[in-house]
This record gives C-alpha cells, structure tokens and sequence, in this order.
C-alpha cells in the first residue's frame, strides 16, 4: 500500500502528463485555427494592396512576378470566365479552367472566397484566398494563395515555444509539489510514530502541526485523544489500586472472620468434650464451662448479629423507629455495660440533658461501637461529651492520618497498624450508616498517635 505523499506525488504526476497532453493537444488546434486566421487577413490585405494599383492588365504578369518575390506567395489573376490570365509560379497557357475552384465560385457570389486544398498544379497544400473585382467594366478574379508546409512550420515553431514555456511552469509546479509531498511525508511520519508511541502507552509529549488547518486539527484531535487515554489510564490504574487493596481486606476480613469464629467454636468444643468425658465433674465446675460456652455462643450470635446488620443497614428502604429518648441515660447504660468488658478503664461523661427522637436500639449501638473502639485503640481515659448541638467521644490513643479518615467509613475498612485486632472493619461503617438514617452527620478530628475526637452532629 502506498504512502500518503507517494500518492499525491503519483497523482499529481498522472494529472501532469494529462494536463500536458490535453493542453498540447487544444493548443495545437486552437493556435492553428487563429494562425490560419491571421493568414486570411494577410493575404486578404496583401489582395486589396495589390488591387490598388491594378488599373489595367498592362504588364500584369510582371506585377505578379514581382511581388511574389516581394511576398513569397502565389498570385494568379482569373477572368470571369475561368482562364488565368497571370500566374506568378507557372505558366499561365498551360493551366486548366480555374472557374470550379472553390476559392473563385465563393467570390463569384460573396465578392470574397478562400479554400484550404492540394493543388494539382504544384503538388501542395496552400490556402487560397480570391477577391472578385472591376477593371474596366469587366470582372476579374484575383487569387493569392500561402503554401500550409510554410504556414505548419512557422506555426509548429510557435507551438513549440509556447509548449515549452508550459513544460518549464509544469516542471517548477513539480518540483514545488515534490518538496510539499515531503513535507506531507514528514507530517505523516510524525503522526504515524506519535500513534505508535499512544498504542504502546510510551507517548508523554503533545504533537503539534502548523503545516495546514487540516494538519493542525488532526494533531489536536490527536492530542486530545492521547489526554482522554491518559486519563482512562490513570482511572484504570486507581481501579487496580483499588481491587488490589479490596482483594488484600478480603483476605483480611476472611482471615478476621476465621479467628473470630474459630476462638469461640474451640472453646466450645473444648468444654463440651471435657464435660462428656468427665461424667462425674463437680457441678460447680460443669456450671462454670456451660457459663463460658454460653459466652462464647454469645460472642458468635453478635458477630453475627453485626454482619446482618451491616447488611440491613445497606438496604435503601431501612426505617427507623424514633421515639423521643432522654441521651444521657442511653450513654450511662452503654457504659455501664462496657465497663463490665474493660474493667479498671476511666470513662467520663459530660452530657447534658438532651432529649432526641431517634431509633433508641441503633442509636445505641452507634454510640457504643464509637466508646468500644475509643477504649481499644488508646490506654487513657475516655471523654463522652453532649450537648443540644452533638455528641462526641475523645480518647489519646493512636489516631489517624488524613488518608486514613478519608476511607475510615467505607465497609470492612482496617487500617493497616491495626490489623492485631482483628476487627471485621464494619463497625465506623455502622456507626456512619446509622448517623446518616437519622439524618445527623459524622464529624472526626483525628491526629496520629495524638487520639481522635468522634462528633455526631445532630
């Protein structure tokens, strides 16, 4: 397949040799025409000039001779009744009855005539032009005649010279149009290696063209292409990124999901098979394994109990059930109840008497997973605060950084240092799913290894 500029150079020199052609061609037969043209007005002049001094026929055959010599052309002088009566290039006794000629029947009717013919008396082509005229009272015809290998060889002179002006503006208009097929070929070539380069993912520079309007908006069609790949690239790598991570706490999550059922599911076999293996086992010690097997059982209904209901949550449907409820007293049961699980741990509370519509069961389940996590991710006290604008709970543990608040509420989130735990990552997922029912909203202030402040604003 060819190249662009060798196409254009190809085309360019088909129509070359085409117009080169057609133009010699129309030439020739327009200049001919107009050639011959200006033959008939000369010796249609050169007639009347001679016609002047023709008063009589005395000494006509040496006015003939004279000027032919003068004019190099034939000149024959013809009654009305045919006979040549002067012949400048012949003897005019030995010529036949000219009254047929075609020159001599067309003056007879319009007093001018002219024929392009072979004549038998020299063996040539001439071009005969005849005037009819008075002398005396008697008509005569009077014939001058051009030989056409005269006339073709000064015209096809002509004809050269002009053709060869032609060829030399059509060898200029091609070497132009060389030098511009390769520029096009640069142009090309360019475009060629920029696209091979945007295929391969290796291009990082624009392509620019200021050769032609069409180059130009090509090159920044191009150039806008290339941004909207590197774009679509940089999305599919943030993507990657992405399934990368998902892939990695799913794993994790797997992982968190084994060991959080697997300890309970262990302590329970574990008694259960001392308890049927001991038949006489004191009933206080027997007591004591069921007690923990029911806490582990427990342990395994909440987790379970969690995931359903971050699956509930998720349900755009979700309603909630509000009813007015006085906060403070939801924030001394939750923390009553943890403090049976973090025992020794300092948790303060300054709220003030707020009562507030909302779902009392997963409001207290938001509240308390935020304390849970303020008392597993630092050592100090905790502070619980409310007031008639928000609820908050500060702790000096190990806080976060701006990347991590970011991604701190996306479901089964973790953060990478905190991986000890192994928290399941649903419980701020929770927490803001359950705010944002209410139609509050989740505020965190948080600092690595300088604590975090959780604020809900009503």
């Amino acid at each position: 397949m060819l190249k662009l500029h060798e196409i254009f150079l190809r085309n360019f020199i088909f129509i070359f040799l085409a117009l080169l052609i057609c133009i010699s061609l129309s030439t020739y037969l327009f200049l001919k025409h107009i050639y011959l043209g200006e033959i008939e007005k000369n010796l249609q002049q050169n007639i009347a000039s001679f016609c002047v001094d023709l008063k009589n026929l005395h000494e006509i055959k040496n006015k003939a001779l004279g000027l032919k010599k003068v004019l190099n052309l034939r000149i024959s002088i013809i009654d009305e009744s045919g006979v040549v009566i002067a012949e400048s290039d012949k003897d005019e006794k030995l010529l036949e009855n000219h009254l047929q000629r075609l020159e001599i029947q067309e003056a007879k009717k319009n007093g001018f005539g002219k024929s392009l013919r072979h004549s038998k008396t020299l063996n040539k082509k001439l071009l005969y032009v005849a005037k009819k005229i008075s002398i005396n009272g008697k008509v005569y015809y009077v014939r001058m005649a051009d030989y056409v290998s005269k006339i073709s060889k000064d015209f096809l002179l002509l004809w050269v010279q002009i053709l060869l002006l032609f060829c030399i503006f059509l060898a200029l208009a091609f070497f132009f149009a060389y030098k511009l097929s390769i520029k096009i070929q640069k142009q090309t070539n360019d475009i060629l290696d920029f696209l091979s380069k945007l295929s391969r993912g290796k291009n990082k520079q624009k392509i620019q063209s200021n050769f032609s309007l069409e180059f130009y908006q090509i090159t920044n069609k191009l150039n806008k292409v290339a941004e909207q790949k590197a774009q679509t690239d940089r999305k599919k790598n943030k993507q990657r990124a992405k399934l990368k991570l998902a892939n990695r706490q799913k794993d994790a999550i797997i992982s968190a999901l084994s060991h959080e059922f697997k300890n309970p599911i262990t302590i329970i076999l574990g008694y259960i098979q001392t308890i049927l293996s001991e038949e006489e086992m004191p009933k206080d010690l027997r007591n004591s394994f069921l007690l923990k097997i029911q806490n582990s059982s427990q342990k395994m209904f909440f987790l379970i109990d969690r995931l359903r209901l971050a699956v509930r949550l998720e349900n755009p449907n979700q309603k909630l059930i509000l009813e007015p409820c006085f906060l403070h007293e939801i924030i001394e049961d939750l923390v009553f109840e943890l403090k049976q699980s973090f025992k020794g741990r300092k948790i303060l509370i300054n709220a003030q008497k707020i009562n507030l519509k909302v779902d009392k069961y997963l409001f207290y389940i938001a509240v308390y997973n935020l304390v849970e996590n303020a008392l597993k991710y630092s050592q100090d006290e905790v502070l619980i605060s409310l007031d008639e604008n928000s609820l908050s709970v500060k702790d000096n543990g190990l806080g976060m950084d701006e990347k991590e608040i970011k991604k701190i509420k996306n479901k089964f989130y973790r953060i990478e240092d905190n991986k000890w735990n192994n928290s399941l990552g649903l419980g701020l997922f929770i927490v803001n799913s359950i705010i944002k029912l209410h139609g509050f909203s989740l505020k965190i202030n948080s600092k690595k290894s300088h604590g975090s402040e959780f604020r809900i604003i009503f």
